[in-house]
């Protein structure tokens, strides 16, 4: 697996195994298990709101490899924001895992003004300044953000003593924030992409599967091998071994010029496309 190395030093595989959704039973432990053993991700992604962090866990304990041949990330959910809230909301998270340390720690969502007019900015550098702790405590090798727009990272980086190493945000094909994206590469800042196959929608553009099928290789095979030319860092997920495996295989082809401009111009290809000013959880 090919890595990225983080503002901090810290090398972080290049495509992520997702588990949202992923239930947290013995057969989502078997899909994330299967990801490991069978496939060779060692990047797996979770989250306190996703409710499974416990398969994960046990996922990468069965899984029979070094602790420290796999890079787990989790998430801080929006109602622990806050400098107190984080350290209990923290050691639940090691709690439910079952590790000693995580690789990566986000803060899944930022404050926004449309919820908190007078605070947002305030609650955001006091949640990150828990994270920060954290971080110099050695408890996480890297820290940074889910979902923060430029807006959201300015005030933060204005008072900040660790720059966020990642930012985790929707980009796939239709959706490119280009913006935002070059907002975190100006800063050092990795960007990750979550949701990369538009929430399966990209898979049937016909754009998409025409380039697949010149190439062949899945639609999702290209639309990873898309975001990884960016320079981002896609995290895919399913539960099924046959697409599993498929979707790491995505280093022994190109696009060509054309196809990146083809799949570059295309305005929509599904997925969420939630813009964080405007959600209400």
């Amino acid at each position: 697996m090919q890595t990225y190395k983080l503002n901090n030093g810290v090398e972080i595989p290049v495509i992520g195994f997702g588990t949202w959704e992923t239930p947290n039973d013995a057969s989502g432990a078997e899909a994330i298990k299967y990801a490991i053993t069978q496939a060779g991700y060692t990047h797996i992604d979770t989250a306190a709101a996703y409710r499974n962090e416990e398969s994960v866990g046990k996922a990468v304990r069965e899984s029979g490899i070094s602790r420290d041949k796999i890079f787990v990330t989790s998430k801080l959910w929006n109602t622990k924001r806050g400098y107190d809230n984080v350290f209990r909301a923290f050691e639940r998270t090691m709690q439910n895992l079952q590790m000693d340390y995580l690789d990566l720690y986000l803060i899944h969502w930022p404050a926004i003004q449309s919820q908190y007019p007078d605070s947002w900015t305030q609650i955001n550098y006091d949640t990150w300044r828990a994270m920060e702790q954290l971080y110099k405590d050695g408890k996480i090798r890297a820290i940074g953000v889910s979902n923060f727009m430029p807006h959201h990272l300015e005030p933060l980086l204005d008072k900040c003593d660790v720059v966020p190493a990642v930012n985790q945000i929707e980009v796939h094909p239709g959706y490119q924030q280009v913006e935002a994206v070059e907002f975190c590469k100006q800063k050092g800042i990795l960007v990750e992409a979550w949701s990369p196959l538009g929430r399966g929608d990209a898979l049937v553009n016909q754009t998409i599967m025409g380039i697949a099928d010149r190439l062949g290789r899945t639609p999702a095979q290209v639309c990873l091998r898309w975001v990884l030319d960016k320079g981002l860092l896609p995290l895919v997920k399913s539960v099924t071994p046959t697409r599993i495996l498929q979707n790491i295989d995505v280093f022994d082809f190109s696009l060509t010029e054309e196809d990146t401009k083809k799949i570059d111009a295309l305005t929509d290809c599904g997925g969420m496309c939630l813009h964080p000013d405007k959600v209400t959880f």
